[in-house]
């Protein structure tokens, strides 16, 4: 096993609905490090080049206009195997199809509004921590 950094990401309905907190609970008592935190309202054009690779799917405007509705909460974690481990955590994308326990269960709505985001891949987590955290805010 080999100590990674995934990006992770509180969204809007989550923030909104007050469950900031249990989230990031959760995050901790699972064993991850928050290695950056900070709430950041994402503007249009960062939601755009954030999600660029879905641009060409009928649902990108409508993720783009949720993603900038209120601010969220992105964060660095570092774990074992972090990104495995932070997607099991989140559960599936459709919280009806997502495992108890998962904060998804817990707190997502349905599959547009699913309470976080996470990188899905070593090269996807390169891309994603820097695109909101500059090296020195990585502690």
């Amino acid at each position: 096993m080999s100590v990674e950094r995934t990006f992770a990401m509180i969204k809007p309905d989550a923030v909104a609905g007050g469950h900031t907190g249990d989230i990031i609970s959760i995050i901790e008592k699972a064993g991850f490090r928050v290695v950056a935190l900070r709430k950041h309202h994402i503007t249009r054009k960062q939601a755009e080049g954030f999600y660029a690779v879905h641009q060409a799917r009928p649902f990108f405007g409508g993720l783009v206009k949720f993603m900038t509705e209120a601010p969220a909460i992105v964060m660095v974690l570092e774990n074992e195997n972090a990104i495995a481990a932070w997607r099991e955590l989140m559960g599936a994308t459709n919280p009806a199809n997502a495992a108890e326990g998962t904060i998804r269960k817990k707190f997502a709505t349905d599959i547009e509004r699913n309470c976080v985001h996470g990188s899905d891949a070593l090269e996807t987590a390169a891309q994603e921590i820097p695109f909101f955290f500059s090296s020195s805010e990585l502690l």
